[in-house]
């Protein structure tokens, strides 16, 4: 058994993140050691394995790997030697002990006081001693902990102190328990903003502080806490225990939708939980969660639970998930109990199923909020109409139907309900007429269109026309026949429009008062538009006579430019939109500006130079007048993405957001789900990654075909700058996705930045995979300096894997490929060649192929000289005197 094949094994694990992927590669390299009968090697490969084992989920295996490589130091400890990993492990196997019901408290008190012999036989402090005393003493709920913890503090640090991250973190769960949250904070502050690299930070730190944020009222702070934390934590099973406090967090925020979320992530993981704790723990948040669920009325819904075992996949209604998951909480606290001899677990555990809601709801990111208030209703002036009056001493029923008439014509809505109201409860006692009957009906019928029946609202006007009819009144009846054939319309019966046609013929031609020929011809030309008719609608509007209603220019110039947009004619339509928010502004009632000034400001904004400082005015002026509805979503909508076009996406964050709160609050979902993938794009080009990825991650469920590809694309970048590896497998999906259409300049692209992705976390055997795979498409896709620049990258990463014998062989075909590139564009030959030079250099010096290497770094030189890029040509440089210097 050839040792290299251990070492290979080993640097593959090293890879990878801690998970299954990584332990079964050191298990195998284990295996390997112990077959070829080395025993110091095996010794080391054990000592990563236990490492594995904790960090990958499995602390139970590591007590055997510990406890043999502890007993082979013991034994030999010039042989095996690795003094200080061993005492550093002892602090963790102190803490899963206490995580495992069935093993007895004495094993963690034997293995504490084995911990204090040894470090104070190697002149080490007890500072980490009294950390892990104190962690055994709370777990058991014993007042020693306090005095543990003023010794932990007090202790000096040093190199088996943990990190500067953990080691705060731990104190501040000390203080959490204590109740003192202030002092936590203070504890943890100063680290919140240190660059720490240890595995569990900063993760470990933002989630104990999630209760101290809450408590102490700082509630942005916990909402970006949770968010960062959780992001790290969810690809982690080790982090169930973690993830439980993510859950808990969730449901005293009032955010079950993304504790549900959560839940049904990791629900599976409570099959092969890390420890008896941590699935006591999880079992308990996920109850509390359920239950808060189902207390805001969503029992009906069920979480997926996964198979396992003799138990299929099911989806298991919330309240019987709750029940279930407390009564497993609730055991296990008792069997924790019943080894510690204390009520401690029992008590946490009763606590988290009784956890109170903190806040009612505290929006996770700036859309998941409700919208924001409307500006305040207009005060009316001096200059408005006098109200009414009280309508209770009108007992004639003909004067209650006039005053309906004027109100309505003023607008005054809330007016015009307040006649109807009155009308109803006198014509209980007095006999309405035949005409008034219509009349009513007639009322009716607008009653309906303002509540949203539109059947029943047509219903009325065609039972209205025809009483009309049979009255006599001709110009009533066209009256309610133009409405009844504009809902026709509306509903979707291109049979309406010849009843709005008869209306406008007949009312043009016998107009019965001011107005009426207006009103029909602008009813007909809005009919036409709904049928997407401009022309005719055009044709409609240059018959109103605009001496007629001089009140509705604002709404003809509106229909006008509506009608010209549709047939391309924008110029003309920009105009004719000037023109309709003048008249709305000159009316005394400014917030009829907002649909034509909502409609310019979009139509402008979509001219080649993009929008510019009249399409923000509008907007302005428009959101400024608008009360809460549909139509202001489409005005945040438009500034939001007006700002994005305009390369100003810090600013386009909060319209975007305001946007989709408020879809999202009108159940408009769909529409919220598409701008959530702007919004996305928003924070990826502001800087905001972390919001970026989460935001897209919400969108790309609801997506598909080209918006899923976009929303993807986005996450990716977000990933990406995060320095996640995830941002490699969705490049690498995008990749897929690219092959399957055939655009394999795309697959290049997309595996080239996944092979970037995975160079920058050192996986450099998996890089080089990927920009082997990138340059067969780069060749399929025609692209030859594509090829010629994945495959020196893909040799640069076999080099920094260790894996220089094959570097070498695909430096030798990057440089053929040198040969395929255009020669009409000699700097960019010049630039390649000059490059794969001075990696070759690299390439070959490593393997001691020095004469080789000199010539290839002098060559490099020239080039960069040749094309005046300084800062290469002296790297370069400086490499060949060094080749030189060792060639002596």
């Amino acid at each position: 058994m050839s040792m290299d094949d251990v070492y290979e094994l080993m640097a593959r694990s090293q890879e990878l993140p801690y998970g299954e992927a990584r332990t079964v590669l050191i298990e195998d390299a284990l295996r390997r050691a112990e077959a070829a009968g080395d025993d110091v090697l095996a010794f080391h490969v054990r000592v990563r394995l236990t490492d594995a084992y904790r960090y990958g989920g499995e602390p139970v295996k590591a007590f055997a790997t510990f406890s043999r490589t502890l007993a082979d130091h013991d034994r030999d400890p010039a042989r095996f030697d690795e003094t200080h990993s061993l005492l550093w492990q002892m602090k963790a196997v102190v803490s899963s002990l206490t995580s495992f019901p069935e093993i007895p408290l004495d094993r963690a008190y034997a293995v504490l006081d084995d911990m204090e012999r040894r470090y104070k036989a190697a002149g080490h402090s007890l500072q980490a001693v009294y950390h892990y005393r104190n962690v055994v003493a709370r777990h058991i709920g014993d007042d020693s902990a306090h005095e543990w913890f003023v010794k932990w503090r007090a202790a000096e640090r040093d190199e088996l102190s943990d990190c500067e991250g953990c080691d705060p973190t731990g104190m501040a769960r000390h203080l959490v328990e204590a109740g003192r949250h202030e002092e936590a904070f203070e504890i943890a502050a100063p680290v919140l903003s240190a660059r720490l690299s240890c595995n569990e930070q900063p993760q470990s730190i933002q989630t104990a502080l999630l209760p101290v944020y809450l408590r102490m009222g700082r509630l942005e702070e916990a909402a970006a806490a949770h968010r960062r934390a959780y992001r790290v934590h969810r690809a982690r099973l080790a982090d169930l225990g973690d993830i439980a406090e993510h859950l808990e967090f969730c449901a005293i925020t009032g955010n079950g939708a993304r504790g549900l979320e959560i839940l049904q992530r990791h629900i599976g993981w409570l099959d092969r939980a890390p420890s008896a704790h941590a699935d006591m723990e999880f079992s308990a948040a996920a109850a509390l969660l359920l239950g808060a669920v189902e207390a805001a009325g969503h029992g009906a819904a069920t979480v997926r639970r996964p198979a396992a075992g003799d138990r299929p996949a099911a989806d298991v209604p919330v309240p019987g998930l709750r029940a279930e998951l407390a009564d497993r909480a609730t055991k296990l606290a008792a069997r924790f109990d019943a080894r510690n001899g204390t009520s401690h677990q029992g008590d946490k555990v009763r606590a988290t199923l009784g956890a109170e809601p903190v806040v009612d709801f505290l929006p996770l990111a700036p859309h998941h909020r409700r919208p924001a208030p409307a500006p305040a209703p207009r005060v009316p002036s001096a200059d408005d109409s006098a109200p009414a009056g009280d309508l209770a001493s009108v007992d004639d029923l003909g004067e209650l139907l006039d005053v309906v008439e004027r109100r309505r014509a003023d607008g005054d809505l809330p007016g015009m309900l307040a006649a109807f109201r009155r009308f109803d409860a006198v014509a209980e006692t007095t006999e309405p007429t035949p005409f008034q009957k219509a009349r009513r009906l007639d009322g009716r019928g607008v009653e309906l269109a303002v509540e949203g029946d539109g059947q029943g609202a047509a219903r009325c006007w065609e039972e209205a026309s025809r009483l009309y009819a049979e009255l006599g009144e001709e110009t009533r009846r066209h009256r309610a026949l133009g409405r009844l054939g504009a809902m026709r319309v509306d509903l979707g019966d291109e049979g309406g429009l010849e009843q709005v046609l008869a209306s406008a013929e007949h009312l043009t031609a016998h107009p019965g008062e001011d107005g009426d020929a207006t009103a029909a011809l602008l009813r007909l030309a809005t009919a036409q538009l709904g049928l997407d008719r401009p022309a005719e609608a055009l044709a409609a509007l240059e018959r109103v006579d605009t001496g007629d209603a001089p009140d509705r220019a604002g709404e003809l110039w509106f229909l006008r430019g509506q009608a010209l947009l549709r047939t391309g004619d924008a110029d003309g339509a920009v105009a004719a939109l000037r023109r309709s928010a003048d008249a709305a502004r000159a009316s005394g009632e400014p917030e009829t500006v907002a649909s034509p000034g909502l409609l310019l400001a979009r139509t402008l904004a979509r001219r080649e130079a993009g929008p510019d400082e009249e399409v923000f005015a509008l907007l302005d002026e428009v959101l400024a007048v608008l009360p809460p509805s549909p139509m202001r979503a489409v005005a945040h909508c438009d500034r939001g993405l007006a700002l994005l076009a305009a390369d100003r996406p810090a600013d386009a964050v909060a319209d975007l957001a305001e946007a989709i709160a408020a879809w999202t609050a009108e159940g408009m979902r769909e529409q919220a789900v598409h701008l959530r993938v702007d919004l996305a794009a928003a924070y990826l080009a502001a800087g905001r990654h972390l919001e970026a990825a989460e935001t897209a991650e919400e969108a790309v469920p609801g997506l598909d075909g080209d918006p899923a590809r976009r929303c993807r694309l986005i996450l990716a970048h977000a990933q990406k700058e995060m320095g996640e590896e995830d941002a490699a497998a969705t490049f690498a999906d995008l990749a897929e996705d690219a092959a399957k259409d055939g655009r394999h300049d795309a697959v290049a692209h997309f595996l080239e930045e996944a092979g970037g992705v995975l160079t920058a976390l050192d996986r450099d055997a998996q890089a080089a995979a990927r920009f082997a795979e990138a340059a067969e498409a780069n060749e399929k896709a025609g692209d030859p300096y594509g090829v010629v620049r994945t495959r020196r990258r893909a040799a640069m990463c076999l080099l920094w894997s260790g894996d220089a014998d094959e570097a070498v062989a695909v430096m030798d075909t990057a440089r053929a490929a040198l040969a395929g590139l255009p020669p009409d564009n000699e700097p960019a030959r010049v630039w390649e060649t000059a490059l794969v030079s001075y990696d070759q250099a690299r390439v070959l010096a490593q393997l001691g192929r020095l004469p080789e290497a000199a010539a290839h770094a002098s060559a490099a030189a020239d080039g960069f000289t040749t094309l005046d890029e300084t800062d290469a040509a002296e790297e370069a440089t400086r490499l060949h005197n060094d080749l030189k210097a060792s060639l002596g």
